[in-house]
C-alpha cells in the first residue's frame, strides 16, 4: 500500500489551501500552520500529481516476505454457549479439512470455556487432528477481552497459518479483536474459501453491494483470519476419533477485564429459518399485507417456514430474523420456493446452496431463474392457486 508524506518545510498557508482545494476527499487538515493527512485519504495521489510540486509524495511501504513454512495448521474456533457448540463450528471443520488436503497441514480446533470436555470429544468425531482446550471458571461466559487474551496466547505458542470463526454475533465481535491483537487482517462474512499451494487463504465475498465477488488474500501476514456465515458449508461426516485433546495451561493468561456481566437475559426462542427444511420466500411482489393470506394454504400443506426479502422487513410484516440474504440469514433447506423475488445478488448468496430451488416471477430475465431447478414464468397470484390445486392432487 503506502501513505502520503507531506514535506512541511514547503507548506505555506496558500499552498495548504491549494492542496485542500485539490483533494476530492477533504483529507487535509491545516491547524496551527501544520498540514496533516486525515483518515479521509484514499491514497488517490491527486495531491501528488496536481498539487504544488514537491509538497506531497507517495511513500511505498516495504513488503517484507515472511517464511511461510513456519506457519502450519488450519484452526477452527469452536463457539459455544452453555457448553453447547454452535453448529457453524462443525461446518468450518469440514471446510478446513477440505483446504488442508491441498496444503497437507493439520486441522486444529480451539475451545474456551468451563467443563467443555464433551465439546472436545465431539470435535474429534468431526475429524480434527488436535483440539486445544482452555478451561477455567472465568471462561464460563464469553468475555471478548479475556477470550482475546486466550487466542493471543494460543497463537504465540503454536504459530498457526489460519484461524476461522463463525460469522455469528459472537464471532463478529471476537474475530476483529483477535485480528487487531495479532496485527493481521480479517475478511468478514466470506461465502467461499480456497487456498494456494503455499498456504495463502483466498477469502471470497461479495463487495460493492454484491456487484462483484472480491477475492482477498494476505500473503505477507500470518495468521490469516476470516469469519464465515452459518450454512455456507456442509458438516463433515463423523469418523472414529483418531485426534488428540490437548488441555492447555491458562494460569499465566491475563484474566483482568473492564467488562462486568451484570445479568443475562434469555431471548425468547423463535424458529430459525437457517435450520428449516422447507421455506417459502416472499418478495416485493406482495404489495399488501393481506396478500400474505394467499400463502397460508401452501405453507400448511408443506409445513414450511415463511421467509422474506428486505422490503417486507421494512414494511413491518416480518421479524428481521426471517430475512434471507447477506444482511439476513443464510439458508440451505431441502426445498425453497421463491415467490415474487427480484433476485438481487444479496438474496441469491443467502440461499443458493438449497437442495431444490423453485422460483416464480413474471420477469423472464430474473437472475433467480439461472440458479433454480424449476422456474415458473408468470404472475404469482395466478400461479399460487394452481400450485395449491397441484398439491391437492398429489397429497
Amino acid at each position: 500500500m503506502g501513505y502520503i508524506k507531506i514535506n512541511q518545510e514547503k507548506i505555506t498557508k496558500e499552498i495548504a489551501q491549494e492542496l485542500i482545494d485539490v483533494c476530492p476527499f477533504n483529507a487535509f487538515d491545516y491547524i496551527d500552520s501544520n498540514l496533516s493527512v486525515n483518515s479521509g485519504c484514499k491514497i488517490c495521489k491527486i495531491c501528488v500529481k496536481k498539487g504544488p510540486v514537491g509538497t506531497c509524495e507517495l511513500v511505498e511501504e516495504k513488503k517484507e516476505k515472511i517464511d511461510k513454512t513456519k506457519y502450519k495448521g488450519i484452526v477452527v474456533y469452536i463457539e459455544q454457549r452453555n457448553n453447547i457448540a454452535h453448529r457453524v463450528s462443525w461446518e468450518l471443520i469440514g471446510k478446513a479439512k477440505e483446504l488442508a488436503l491441498k496444503t497437507k497441514e493439520p486441522v486444529y480446533a480451539v475451545v474456551v470455556g468451563n467443563n467443555v470436555s464433551k465439546i472436545a470429544e465431539e470435535a474429534l468425531r468431526f475429524g480434527v487432528d488436535k483440539i486445544y482446550v482452555y478451561e477455567d471458571d472465568i471462561y464460563e461466559d464469553f468475555n471478548v477481552e479475556i477470550y482475546t487474551n486466550v487466542l493471543s496466547e494460543f497463537y504465540d505458542k503454536h504459530q498457526v497459518n489460519i484461524i476461522l470463526f463463525g460469522g455469528t454475533a459472537q464471532g463478529r465481535s471476537f474475530a476483529p479483536r483477535v485480528a487487531a491483537r495479532l496485527k493481521t487482517g480479517l475478511t468478514a462474512d466470506c461465502t467461499m474459501l480456497d487456498i494456494t499451494d503455499e498456504g495463502d487463504l483466498l477469502q471470497i465475498r461479495p463487495a460493492f453491494g454484491g456487484n462483484i465477488m472480491a477475492k482477498i488474500n494476505t500473503p505477507n501476514h500470518r495468521p490469516q483470519l476470516a469469519t464465515i456465515r452459518y450454512k455456507m458449508f456442509n458438516e463433515p461426516e463423523l469418523i472414529t476419533p483418531n485426534g488428540e485433546i490437548v488441555h492447555e495451561d491458562s494460569t499465566n493468561i491475563k484474566k483482568e477485564t473492564s467488562i462486568k456481566l451484570l445479568e443475562t437475559y434469555e431471548k425468547p426462542q423463535v424458529s430459525d429459518i437457517s435450520d428449516a427444511e422447507i421455506i417459502i420466500a416472499l418478495g416485493r411482489a406482495f404489495k399488501k399485507k393481506k396478500d400474505l393470506d394467499l400463502i397460508e394454504p401452501l405453507r400448511k400443506r408443506l409445513n414450511a417456514e415463511l421467509a422474506c426479502t428486505r422490503p417486507l422487513i421494512e414494511n413491518g410484516w416480518f421479524d428481521a430474523r426471517k430475512q434471507i440474504g447477506l444482511s439476513g440469514r443464510t439458508v440451505k433447506p431441502k426445498l425453497i420456493i421463491n415467490l415474487g423475488i427480484s433476485g438481487a445478488v444479496q438474496f441469491i448468496e443467502g440461499m443458493k446452496e438449497s437442495e431444490l430451488i423453485i422460483s416464480v416471477n413474471n420477469d423472464e430475465h430474473n437472475k433467480l431463474f439461472d440458479i433454480s431447478h424449476y422456474s415458473i414464468h408468470g404472475d404469482i397470484f395466478e400461479v399460487l392457486p394452481k400450485l395449491n390445486d397441484l398439491l391437492d392432487q398429489i397429497l
